[in-house]
């Protein structure tokens, strides 16, 4: 580790392996992105509810960046004082004992092991698909349990085993993204206590000494030794190894910090860091979450606190499946594509484009309603065959009505979950910090407070806030950063209030919204139930 002499000079490499691909940073001490580069990875959809990528492509892609960055010679590379990791939580990466992978790596969207934990979870004396002494164990232990859309790791490996058995007899230990990302830098399996939870095998009952509990792991159906040891959050876990070191073009022997999903960093990134400061993330999928001082579960909505990424601190865990991948099958789906339709938006600057069209149309769209279950949903309700959709159309509907439609409908499932957090945490937000790519759109933040009835503080450079809460979380661990100090280091943009004048017409269609989910989902239960679409 440096001394404490050269901080005011220096800064971490962090890296943010997002679902679109890695983002690369250079964070100096007082939390700001003073350099930064991102390269795309491709995901593959498969029958069956299907969603891998390589990590081969992850790796070229972060080692491609981080010498772009490194390269431009704002800051050199023996003034890099550490390595620190975040990226999409939820995933699998099958690893062989040196840390190859054995296969594409499963990411969060992949829903093919649904039967394989609905099994597991559910016996005899069963609510909601549960048996009840397994879920009061794992909520009583791990503050949640495995979800039913066959989203969570758990639920991976399991398919693994049942669809791919010599497969999984040869991996030596499943990996999340961003920890197989910590072993290609320091060679060193680990997981961080935030990290694994989504395995929903560890006890979190003590925020301070998370572990692997026998009884969870066995009503899982995972075996401990195909499981990372587990590390505390913002905790120094090896040093960067010769061959990485080579690669990236950084000093070999640099502290390598504990990696942290996308949801815990953000959090970090969003400069919320206060117990009950929420803020709104909008990337492909999209959540709202805050710190807070307990461990406690609401399976009827589908929310718990878990480990953060925040030393001794628990966050708000729940997700919108997806959000900002809403605009993109707009744009290339449903308004243009290669089948040869055309259309004027498909253009490089596609979603400024569509930013300036949503703001010509007036609220709520001349009554279209946009439903933005693409990819089902998981929270506040845990409805994998859930299906998107556009309604109430017309022959006077107009293609901008329809670009509006998708804003205003992942606002009113924003305020959907909205509702299910704050009833959780006991009290309203007086605010929310917006951050993730999403957060670039004026409109969409103008368009959130109004569905809200919420303050919603734009932070700055908010599609970086997870790689900014990385190389925070590295300074952290290099004790050359408080976490008091981390609100201090994130600007905000700009603030939007809600407009009076639009509330009641968006109560209205938000009514409508809930209750074209409880109207249709039994349609698409019936539609989605065998094909997993």
């Amino acid at each position: 580790m440096k001394g404490a002499g050269t901080v005011a000079n220096s800064c971490v490499v962090a890296v943010d392996l997002g679902t679109g691909g890695p983002k690369v940073a250079l964070v100096d001490a007082q939390g700001r992105v003073v350099a930064h580069a991102q390269r795309p990875v491709a995901t593959r959809l498969l029958p069956g509810g299907g969603a891998e990528q390589e990590p081969a492509q992850w790796w070229e892609a972060f080692v491609d960046a981080a010498r772009q960055v490194l390269g431009a010679g704002v800051v050199p590379a023996d003034a890099v004082s550490a390595v620190g990791c975040t990226a999409q939580w939820s995933g699998t990466v099958a690893c062989a004992a040196d840390g190859a992978p054995l296969r594409p790596a499963i990411i969060w969207m992949d829903s093919r092991g649904a039967s394989a934990i609905r099994r597991r979870t559910g016996g005899g004396m069963s609510v909601l698909g549960y048996d009840v002494r397994k879920a009061w164990r794992w909520i009583r232990l791990t503050g949640g349990a495995p979800g039913h859309s066959g989203k969570d790791p758990v639920a991976h490996i399991l398919w693994i085993r049942e669809n791919e058995p010599e497969l999984y007899r040869h991996t030596h230990v499943f990996l999340e993204p961003v920890d197989w990302l910590t072993h290609q830098l320091t060679g060193r399996f680990t997981a961080s206590y935030d990290s694994i939870c989504a395995h929903w095998v560890t006890d979190n009952r003590r925020i301070d000494a998370v572990h692997y509990d026998e009884r969870l792991l066995s009503m899982a159906g995972l075996e401990r030794a195909k499981l990372p040891e587990l590390v505390p959050p913002a905790s120094v876990v090896g040093h960067l190894t010769d061959v990485a070191a080579e690669e990236l073009g950084l000093p070999a022997g640099l502290p390598v910090v504990s990696g942290s999903g996308d949801v815990h960093s953000a959090a970090v990134g969003s400069g919320a860091v206060a117990d009950f400061e929420g803020h709104l993330y909008i990337g492909t999928s999209s959540w709202i979450s805050c710190l807070v001082p307990f461990k406690k579960t609401d399976p009827l909505r589908n929310v718990a606190s878990i480990p953060s990424a925040v030393p001794g601190r628990y966050m708000v865990a729940d997700e919108h499946e997806t959000a900002g991948a809403c605009l993109s099958f707009l744009a290339g789906t449903v308004l243009s594509g290669d089948d040869g339709l055309g259309c004027a938006v498909a253009v490089p600057d596609v979603y400024r484009r569509l930013d300036e069209v949503a703001a010509s149309v007036s609220p709520g769209a001349a009554g279209t309603l946009f439903t933005p279950w693409l990819n089902g949903e998981r929270s506040p309700v845990d409805d994998h065959t859930i299906r998107a959709g556009f309604h109430n159309l017309s022959l006077s509907t107009t293609r901008s009505d329809l670009v509006r439609a998708v804003y205003e409908g992942v606002a009113y499932n924003s305020r959907w979950l909205l509702g299910a957090v704050e009833h959780f945490v006991k009290r309203p937000f007086g605010s929310l910090a917006f951050v993730g790519g999403g957060a670039n759109s004026d409109i969409w933040a103008q368009i959130h407070a109004d569905v809200t009835g919420r303050r919603i503080r734009q932070v700055s450079e908010p599609v970086l806030a997870n790689v900014r809460g990385a190389g925070m979380l590295a300074w952290l661990a290099l004790r050359a950063l408080r976490v008091e100090d981390m609100a201090g280091a994130v600007e905000v943009r700009a603030i939007f209030e809600p407009d009076p004048a639009n509330r009641s017409l968006y109560d209205e269609l938000y009514r409508e919204f809930v209750n074209l989910y409880q109207k249709t989902k039994a349609i698409h239960r019936r539609l989605n139930r065998e094909t997993g679409r």
